[in-house]
């Protein structure tokens, strides 16, 4: 009877029991509610009914066909990205076993054994040999969380199973948006080195007919070497776009985690679809959806159950110890009537003086303020990007514009300057000069193009979108 109310004294404080965990509070963002604005941002920042990142899937958002198919293929084999995958199921882990604390562990335990007594140690100064066989089922060492340590640390394992899972999302979209941006500059890359090529052809030809030229004396000596110069400029590009090219698939091969084909490579900036517009949104609030800030703040969270198990252990500790069985003299008078035992103790250990466990709350509280201050500094550093990302995203579309035009008056240029010194006009440097303008405004207009969907990338990642 009075173990069996024990039991049931223990199991409702099992079922009752309390944590003293800090109630917690979301900290305000330590960021403007609004996005900034200014001379370099748009007035309208998106397209009329553009959807926001976190609403639009990678799938959708890119709308290259080989672009998916190599992302996809990254999602599967990239290595970090599945440690971070494994890094979930081993949070998740250890959630369960911190979770288990909360049951009683419960045992069948058997034994048996002999020993001989010689007469001088026999309280009947006969020796005689002893027999010993027992089977229990029992409890060892169950502590009863009447104050709520345990619920604290498995509160604790929850947080950090659900910060470990935002981890994992941040780098699916790192990983996303890394192998868009190595796609696309590959794709610039190659443009530029078809640029490089098809300039040296056009400057092998000038070089040709000036040769031609100088050997009927009707062109310079200098005109030949200023006409070699060109040519030696467009095979020093060549060199180094093929270069670029070469890295740009290697970086690509290790972003998928396997050479990927070459029917998926792109062959120029020009022919990749654009991804599609999206929208910040009207508040800076969505940037508490990003998983990285969720991580930090489920960080945080678990700051705060470090706290209560910690205030717990001011408290007494309860354990208890219980066994049913059966017990015999005879292996086979193990389970016969009247060889049944049972045994059941409590412990009860009380802090008096232990200077630890007020050092441990001191830890506990400053684990909690830098938790915070990362979780602070998460937010700021986001805002920073997405308002770098929007800047960008509101000077391309001029930027863009202003280098097209650059390249059409520099090529309008160098066509005059072409016709002037074939007529005999002008000097052969102003060919030169315009040959060399032309070359880097179209390199340029290249790098500015890839600046662009890049950044469409760039602000789609940090906005929180591509982690499905």
């Amino acid at each position: 009877m009075h173990r069996k109310l024990f039991l049931l004294v223990g199991l409702f404080a099992f079922l009752t029991g309390c944590t003293l965990i800090p109630k917690y509070t979301q900290p305000e963002a330590p960021v403007p509610p609004a996005w900034p604005s200014g001379p370099a941002y748009k007035e309208t920042q998106t397209a009329p009914g553009a959807p926001l990142a976190n609403d639009l899937k990678w799938r959708d958002f890119f709308a290259d066909e080989r672009l998916q198919r190599i992302i996809e293929t990254a999602l599967n084999n990239n290595r970090d990205l599945r440690v971070a995958a494994l890094s979930v199921e081993r949070a998740r882990a250890l959630y369960r076993i911190q979770r288990a604390e909360l049951l009683p562990t419960v045992n069948a335990v058997g034994s048996g054994g002999k020993e001989h007594v010689p007469a001088d140690l026999s309280i009947t100064g006969k020796s005689y040999t002893a027999e010993q066989y027992s089977v229990s089922l029992g409890v060892y060492s169950w502590e009863i969380d009447f104050f709520g340590r345990i619920r604290s640390l498995k509160e604790r394992a929850l947080e950090e199973y659900f910060a470990t899972e935002e981890a994992r999302r941040s780098a699916q979209i790192l990983l996303v948006s890394e192998v868009a941006t190595v796609y696309l500059t590959l794709a610039a890359d190659r443009e530029a080195l078809q640029l490089a090529q098809s300039t040296l052809e056009t400057q092998q030809g000038a070089y040709d007919l000036i040769r031609l030229r100088y050997e009927k004396g009707i062109a310079t000596a200098l005109d030949l070497r200023q006409a070699q110069t060109q040519v030696d400029a467009a095979r020093v590009d060549i060199t180094r776009y093929t270069n670029r090219v070469a890295q740009d698939e290697n970086a690509l091969n290790l972003l998928v985690g396997s050479p990927v084909p070459r029917d998926l490579l792109p062959e120029a900036l020009s022919n990749v679809t654009p991804p599609k517009e999206i929208s910040p949104g009207m508040s800076s609030e969505v940037l508490l959806q990003r998983p990285d800030i969720l991580s930090a703040e489920h960080l945080l969270k678990a700051s705060y159950a470090n706290i209560g198990a910690a205030r717990a252990a001011f408290f007494p500790r309860i354990s208890l110890t219980t066994a049913i069985g059966t017990a015999s003299a005879e292996l086979s008078g193990l389970f016969k009537a009247g060889s049944d035992t049972w045994n059941y103790s409590a412990q009860v250990v009380l802090p008096i003086f232990d200077a630890r466990t007020w050092s441990a709350l001191t830890v506990t509280k400053v684990d909690r303020e830098i938790a915070l201050a990362r979780y602070e500094k998460a937010i700021q550093a986001a805002f920073r990007e997405v308002a770098d990302a929007l800047a960008v995203e509101g000077t391309a579309e001029d930027q863009l514009a202003a280098q097209q035009s650059l390249v059409n008056a520099v090529a309008e240029t160098y066509r005059l300057s072409d016709l002037r010194y074939n007529k005999g006009v002008d000097s052969y440097l102003g060919v030169l000069d315009a040959q060399r303008f032309l070359r880097v405004a179209e390199q340029v207009l290249i790098a500015v193009r890839l600046a662009r969907i890049a950044n469409q990338v760039r602000l789609y990642a940090v906005l929180g979108g591509g982690s499905e």
